[in-house]
């Protein structure tokens, strides 16, 4: 989306709108370069945010500390809103599943209190996967099917 917003960005700029008429002047549009201009600098503008947006959330094993640690809502050098636990303190990860929207993933604590900000979009797809590997290092952290 972003190579094509910018090639329709980038044409729109080099073509000039007068030029943009049959030879014999009968079909001319010289409003369709600005707004083909335009449309690729949204596409291109959308998919460069896409991109940015992209590492603003997930998960991972802190190789010093061993925690899973989890994130929402980064944006550059801010935190945003993150949770951490040590996996011995893992009680269940409850998946979800859902016919008409994406499965949902819950994480709980040993006192069965479920950890803020931990939801599918932190764990890579398919969770089940993630899931299986979080249990295959800690065997006692329980996996609930739902659905």
């Amino acid at each position: 989306m972003l190579a094509v917003g910018a090639l329709f960005f980038c044409a729109g700029s080099t073509i000039d709108p007068a030029d943009n008429c049959s030879a014999d002047g009968r079909e001319c549009a010289p409003w369709l370069v600005p707004l083909a201009q335009g449309m690729g600098a949204l596409f291109a503008l959308g998919a460069g945010l896409a991109l940015l947006a992209n590492p603003n959330r997930g998960s991972r094993i802190d190789p010093s500390t061993g925690e899973l640690i989890w994130w929402q809502g980064r944006i550059g050098a801010s935190g945003g809103d993150e949770g951490r636990i040590h996996p011995s303190r893992i009680g269940r990860v409850r998946i979800v599943r859902q016919d008409d929207s994406a499965d949902e993933i819950h994480l709980y604590d040993l006192a069965g209190d479920r950890l803020f900000w931990f939801d599918a979009e932190v764990v890579p797809w398919p969770p089940d996967r993630w899931a299986a590997q979080l249990t295959a290092r800690w065997p006692h952290i329980e996996v609930e099917h739902i659905g």
